[in-house]
């Protein structure tokens, strides 16, 4: 399921307490404005999932659901990397191994039901992808919906290299759509490394910048989304992802006619209009 090899119990913490008023052990979430930076915080362990930060972002990402409040998000890693996949000395990754068949199909869709959680919550997320990105933690940056990549990231869907499939939590079916079925299954084939520049030229990633200059390219994003009329922004990645799988062009259009019309009835619409007539900034209220 992952590519991280952590043997030690990980050290106690505090919980931190966000914004919301959640409290979490594992991730931090910071609201600036409407959008919320999640940052995920096991930085001793690479940021490695195990049961507290699965749930954890589980329980985040499905919130977002009934959060119009919230409009964006910027997903990061705390420390040297992104995220290195399963701690596979958690006991998460033991009952995987160990536990009966029931018991690791409960660990598997309780991972990949996070991947789940990103992909339909309308807020578009925004990968900042640094140092490691493997297994599981390389499938987090692929449910994003953007991604930047910082110059010593270092991606793989290495769940081969264990002796598992390489179609896990949604690889096999996010990975080709991103860059190709040729590509895709070159990499979940072998396990191989991606770096930064080549997942730049398959398009995997909006650009590569410095690793210190990542917060400062997501903003370069927020602005113009945040500019967008929030019910029209959500609707526009609910499209994006729905017409994925179209079965055909026709269904496709069927589905964007339906996002227009209703959007043609918001007051944003109206302010959108307004605004563009007087040449000055819309003020949106999502309504």
């Amino acid at each position: 399921m992952a590519v991280r090899l952590c043997r030690a119990a990980p050290p106690r913490r505090r919980p931190a307490v966000s914004a919301t008023g959640d409290r979490f052990e594992t991730i931090i979430v910071e609201q600036r404005g409407a959008v919320d930076w999640l940052t995920l915080n096991r930085p001793e362990r690479l940021n490695a999932l195990d049961d507290r930060m699965t749930a954890e972002l589980r329980g985040y990402f499905e919130g977002l659901y009934d959060r119009p409040d919230r409009r964006i998000v910027v997903l990061r890693g705390a420390g040297r990397g992104f995220c290195s996949g399963l701690d596979l000395g958690s006991d998460l990754a033991r009952r995987f191994r160990e536990g009966n068949v029931g018991a690791a199909f409960s660990v598997q869709r309780g991972i990949r039901n996070v991947m789940l959680a990103m992909r339909r919550c309308p807020q578009p997320i925004i990968g900042l992808l640094h140092g490691a990105a493997a297994g599981g933690g390389f499938v987090l940056g692929l449910a994003c919906d953007i991604r930047i990549a910082a110059e010593n990231a270092r991606m793989n869907g290495a769940f081969i290299r264990i002796g598992l499939g390489g179609g896990d939590v949604g690889a096999s079916y996010l990975l080709p759509r991103l860059i190709g079925a040729s590509a895709a299954a070159e990499l979940l084939l072998t396990g191989r490394d991606l770096d930064a520049q080549r997942a730049l030229r398959l398009n995997l990633v909006s650009e590569v910048v410095p690793e210190h200059e990542l917060e400062a390219a997501a903003d370069r994003y927020l602005e113009p989304m945040l500019a967008t009329g929030p019910i029209a922004l959500g609707l526009t990645k609910e499209v994006l992802n729905a017409n994925l799988d179209a079965p055909s062009f026709e269904a496709a259009l069927m589905l964007e006619d339906r996002n227009q019309v209703v959007l043609s009835r918001t007051a944003d619409f109206g302010e959108g209009v307004d605004a563009f007539r007087a040449k000055r900034r819309p003020v949106y209220q999502g309504e």
